[in-house]
């Protein structure tokens, strides 16, 4: 039986695709689920997206992706 999981949150909004996606790596090779969203039409289309691209991770992750993020600025 698949583990129920809870919502899954915004982490955080970057300026573009490219941002998110290394971030979506860094989560994902700390095993940690995330995905990239954001109205772009793929990437075909930068310009349609007006509040950013975004970073979603379960809820019950945030916290852990949060850390995992910031060992990489820090």
């Amino acid at each position: 039986m698949a583990e129920q999981r809870s919502e899954m949150v915004v982490l955080q909004t970057f300026p573009n695709r490219i941002e998110a996606e290394l971030a979506e790596a860094t989560l994902n090779a700390a095993e940690i689920e995330a995905m990239v969203s954001g109205d772009d039409a793929g990437g075909v289309e930068p310009g349609l997206w007006t509040r950013g691209v975004r970073l979603l991770v379960w809820q019950e992750d945030a916290d852990r992706a949060r850390e995992a993020l910031g060992e990489i600025k820090d």
